[in-house]
Parts: structure tokens; sequence; C-alpha cells
């Protein structure tokens, strides 16, 4: 049982949601902000949304029908019949509260000298934050299945990851950070392009009409390349507009995915993109990992 759920809970999936997190962190520590409260209770929070949107995927994607014996990937447990809809709802239901929880920790700890806009914002973004993990899937509204996958995760990973998690430490907007915001959030928009490409055939059967679908296989491709090349020349002009040069060696990850993109743009067989989803999901978290280790030493 204990193994179900943990095939449930999608833990490959933490590294990149976490990434935001760090790199927002990251920068806030080399501005001279430091508190280790607020980076447990942020990494706690957004790993908590992640298992959520998880939870409420597997569960949608079931009820919906999506999830079927020609969709490419691992099985998910409720298709599987390894954890029954009833349990599945209830652990979205928990996890949800949790998750309210978590994130009205976080903004407690982190509200001392936070002006009240910023307070009221954190607020109406953790709402959002759980219904966006719900509805993605769920219900006759649910977003993944009309387009807006992509624009969401650039939001919740990218804007309010980095940016977001920045200013729980600054206790004010620094509209810089909006560029490596839309790094993470555009290599989080990728790894998700990636799994449409993936199965954009079976999706397109069950209308689940994701971006892949709307513009087709071969015009997916060059929008992966673009939101890979424009995150890479997003980090450079932070570099360059800050003059933060040991973030060159947060580039690093974007040269080994070389040989990931001639991958992409050769494919004919969907089902071979599967293992290159996890090779950006790792970049991008090894790319805010080299944040830090660059400030650091540089």
């Amino acid at each position: 049982m204990i193994k179900n759920w943990l095939n449930a809970f999608r833990l490959r999936t933490l590294p990149l949601s976490i990434s935001g997190i760090l790199m927002g962190s990251f920068l806030a520590f080399d501005a001279g902000y430091l508190d280790y409260c607020i980076f447990s209770l942020a990494l706690l929070t957004t790993i908590l949304f992640q298992i959520l949107s998880n939870l409420a995927n597997d569960l949608g994607d079931s009820l919906k029908g999506t999830d079927n014996n020609n969709r490419i990937g691992p099985m998910r447990t409720v298709q599987s019949g390894a954890i029954s809809k009833g349990q599945m709802k209830t652990a979205v239901i928990l996890t949800a509260l949790f998750s309210f929880v978590s994130a009205g920790s976080l903004i407690y700890v982190a509200k001392e000298n936070m002006p009240s806009e910023l307070i009221i914002g954190y607020l109406i973004f953790t709402v959002f934050s759980v219904a966006a993990a719900i509805l993605y899937t769920i219900s006759n509204y649910a977003y993944g299945y009309k387009g807006f996958g992509d624009l969401m995760v650039f939001i919740f990973f990218g804007v309010v990851g980095v940016l977001g998690s920045y200013t729980l430490y600054s206790k004010s907007i620094d509209y810089a950070i909006l560029l490596p915001s839309c790094t993470i959030g555009l290599m989080s928009m990728a790894v998700l392009n990636l799994n449409n490409l993936r199965d954009h055939e079976n999706d397109a059967s069950y209308g689940k009409i994701t971006v892949v679908v709307q513009m087709g296989f071969r015009r997916a491709k060059i929008y992966h390349f673009l939101l890979l090349f424009i995150s890479f020349l997003a980090l450079c002009i932070f570099i360059l507009l800050e003059k933060k040069y040991g973030l060159l060696l947060a580039l690093l990850p974007y040269f080994l995915l070389i040989p990931h993109w001639r991958k992409v743009k050769n494919c004919v067989v969907p089902s071979e993109l599967d293992p290159e989803l996890k090779k950006v999901a790792l970049s991008t978290f090894f790319m805010s990992v080299l944040v830090g280790i660059g400030l650091l030493i540089f």
C-alpha cells in the first residue's frame, strides 16, 4: 500500500517543483536575506502543492478516460486499480488541507515587516495554487484539457516559485527577478511540452486539447526549442544586467541539453521522448543548484 501511494506521489517530479524555490532563495541569500524557517516552509509548501497536483491528475485523467492502455509513460495508480477512486478523492482533500496549513504557516512566519498588500497577495495565491493543482484535470472546467496548462506552469513554477519566494525574504518586489523567473518557468513548460508531445495522439482522442494538440507535432517541436532558447536568453540577460558572473556556471546544463534537442528534433516516434522528460527536469534542478554554487564561489 505504501508503495502505491509513493507511486501516486510521483516523487520524480519533485526536483523540478522545488527548482524555483531554490533559485529564488539563493538569489535572496546573495542579496543579504537569510531565513531558514522561510526556506524550509517554502520547500514544504511547494512539495505539498506538487503532490496535490499529482494526486489530482491521477484521479482526473482516470475519470476522463485519458489514462488508458494507449497512454505512454508510467501507469497511474487509479488507472491500474492500485488505489480506488474513493481513496484518491480522500487523499486529494487531505493534501489540499495540509497545503493550506503549510502555506498559511509560511505566510505567518514571513509577514513581519511585509506590506499588507503583499500578505493579501500571498493569501490569494495560496487559494489559487490549491485550486490550480486540483482543476488541472478535475471538473468540466479542467484547464489542462483546454490548452492552458503551459501558461499555468509558467506562472506557478516560474513567477510564483522564483519571484514569490524571493519576495518572502525581501518583503518587496524586485522586478529584475522576473528574468530568472522566466528561466525556470520556461524550462518547466518545456518539461510539460515533452509530456504532451509524447501523449498527443492519445490526448487528442480523449478531448485533451493541449498546446501540442493545437499546434501539431512538428510545430510543437519548434515551440520546444524556443522555450529552451528563450529561457537561456533570460538568464544571460539577468547575468549581464546584474553583473552576477558567477551565474555563468548555471548555463552549463543548457550545453548538456544540446543532444536532447537533437533527439527531439529528429524524433518521429512520440514514445521515444519519455526519457527526455527526466533530462530537462533534472537540468532545471541542477541549474538552480549551480546558481547557489556560483553565487557562493564567485
